[in-house]
């Protein structure tokens, strides 16, 4: 690759870089306690790589000055189509990788968990529940009414609600899913949803990959979050 290519690439990375940790679009590769380090990251390619041109641009024209020609003006037409490239930011992982990507839950031992809040629909994340309704021996989940956000996915004939879940970042990313029963939601794959409903006890098991089956209560759309991952 010619010098003045890699420049151009160098720049290009920063400002993507940039872009997706000011507009928040990170949070579709990593956790969003990694933005300091995206923004960092940016900002220094972008620098080296604006001092590394214009210290080309400099001896470029010091070399024509002595009546040579400059050899790479066509590397610097790559700006355009590279640019469009590194700066529109793929989609969030969704059913697509459910299907292909074993689901599980945190590793655990049954034991006592805390009891629930005394309000009357508990918001809860995707693994609290799932590890609850997997591993807790007191059946803190048993008769609860809870709310939970995640995407729409099909499944040997099933209808369930997935989360997909990082450790560091999209490449570790794993799914959670519930299984939806009673009035389950008829929407495509993908589609975000806050559902209410209660845990059917018992069903979360090694068998199943400890998707544990949830009566839908109620269930709307909604906008994919702006952090569309679990930590």
């Amino acid at each position: 690759m010619r010098r003045e290519t890699q420049n151009i690439l160098l720049v290009l990375l920063g400002g993507a870089l940039l872009k997706i940790g000011i507009t928040g679009d990170y949070l579709r590769y990593v956790k969003p306690a990694q933005q300091p380090w995206v923004l960092a990251g940016g900002a220094v390619m972008l620098v080296l790589g604006a001092v590394a041109i214009v210290r080309d641009v400099r001896a470029g024209r010091a070399a024509e000055g002595h009546g040579h020609a400059h050899p790479a003006r066509s590397a610097w037409l790559l700006l355009l189509p590279v640019l469009a490239v590194f700066l529109v930011a793929p989609p969030a992982l969704g059913s697509d990788s459910v299907t292909r990507t074993e689901a599980r839950a945190p590793a655990q031992t049954a034991l006592a968990f805390p009891p629930l809040p005394a309000e009357a629909v508990v918001p809860l994340s995707m693994t609290e529940f799932v590890t609850r309704a997997g591993w807790d021996s007191g059946g803190s989940l048993n008769g609860r009414l809870v709310r939970l956000t995640g995407f729409v996915t099909h499944a040997r004939g099933s209808v369930l609600l997935a989360r997909m879940v990082i450790t560091c970042c999209a490449a570790d990313a794993y799914p959670l899913t519930v299984r939806l029963t009673g009035t389950a939601p008829t929407y495509p794959d993908d589609t975000w949803m806050e559902v209410t409903g209660r845990v059917v006890p018992g069903t979360a098991t090694s068998a199943n990959r400890y998707t544990p089956d949830l009566t839908v209560d109620s269930a709307r759309r909604i906008d994919q979050p702006q952090d569309p991952y679990e930590d």
